[in-house]
């Protein structure tokens, strides 16, 4: 591990002035440490924002949800509100990690999290995210648990987060503190995709802050759920996901919401099964024409070509069990 600074700051502001002087926040430290043990992070400096007043669940007006950026994963997915309103949130959390780490993650944390590629944190092989322009060492590497879909020549390493999958489905807007004041950014455009620059994974400004993850109101009822494929029953990434959210009225399907992880750069909706969903009676036939539509634009490498039927597979399923006919 490199030689760093240390500080602990206790309100946001100093926190903002401490990130624009390139300090890296820390708070539950499941990944940074990881990664800093690794030297596949080196910070000067990292700054402990663990006692920032960030740890609140709040409802907003209409029946929305604001979570704070420090709420610990395990308390997320343990609050009756988040478990009532959107279980598809609480569910993503319950299988993510070990229990040990989500009584110390947090859910700023957690979408901040940087790809489990093993080319990334390898420091001997090629890598975009860690050295700009270096290649991508998956592309003609072992690539099974890499993306197929919003891959590029720089980069093909899938985002790890569940609970992003479930925001990303939602939705949600992401709060943001920095030195230019508050705002809000839509989580489908705060993870970006790697493109040319694939060091580049989040579109914060020098000295933001996440303040906390907002999820609008939806129609009531609204049944939601999490389903995640992976090698093994615990502590394992995705190879595919789906965060499934459906408002059904009158026989009908008002709201679709659908999204999928383990597949993509960045968490991965899925807007063409949405359209499909839409106005129409829920049925086995209908899961099943929807889901053949979740891997459109789909670009699978040499070794995870498996992954387009079993995306297919997965938000089918999924459908079926939200949609109450399984």
């Amino acid at each position: 591990m490199e030689p760093f600074s240390y500080t602990k700051v206790r309100d946001v502001r100093a926190a903002v002035a401490a990130g624009r002087r390139g300090g890296r926040f820390i708070a539950g430290g499941t990944t940074l440490v990881d990664l800093m043990r690794e030297t596949v992070e080196r910070p000067g400096s990292v700054v402990d924002i663990s006692a920032l007043p960030l740890r609140d669940i709040t409802v907003t007006p209409g029946g929305g949800m604001r979570i704070g950026a420090l709420v610990r994963m395990a308390d997320t997915a343990a609050d009756p509100r988040v478990r009532s309103a959107f279980p598809v949130i609480g569910e993503a959390l319950e299988l993510s990690a070990s229990a040990q780490l989500r009584n110390m993650a947090t859910i700023g944390g957690n979408i901040m999290q940087r790809t489990r590629c093993t080319y990334f944190r390898d420091v001997t092989a090629n890598c975009g995210k860690r050295a700009p322009g270096a290649g991508c060492a998956a592309l003609d590497g072992y690539n099974r648990g890499h993306a197929i879909l919003g891959g590029s020549a720089a980069c093909v390493a899938t985002h790890p987060s569940d609970v992003a999958v479930a925001f990303a489905a939602l939705e949600a807007t992401v709060r943001l503190l920095g030195p230019d004041g508050e705002r809000t950014v839509p989580f489908s455009g705060f993870l970006l995709q790697p493109g040319s620059t694939p060091d580049r994974e989040q579109a914060l400004r020098p000295g933001e802050l996440i303040t906390a993850v907002e999820i609008p109101a939806y129609p009531r009822p609204l049944r939601s759920g999490y389903l995640k494929v992976r090698d093994r029953q615990s502590y394992e990434f995705a190879l595919t996901s789906a965060a499934v959210a459906l408002q059904v009225q009158g026989g009908v399907i008002r709201v679709a919401k659908v999204a999928a992880g383990g597949v993509g750069t960045v968490p991965w909706k899925l807007p063409a099964v949405e359209r499909h969903l839409l106005g129409k009676r829920p049925s086995e036939s209908l899961w099943s024409e929807a889901a053949q539509r979740a891997a459109d634009g789909a670009r699978p490498l040499r070794h995870n070509g498996f992954k387009v039927e079993l995306l297919k597979r997965t938000v089918e399923r999924q459908l079926r069990v939200v949609g109450g006919t399984r």
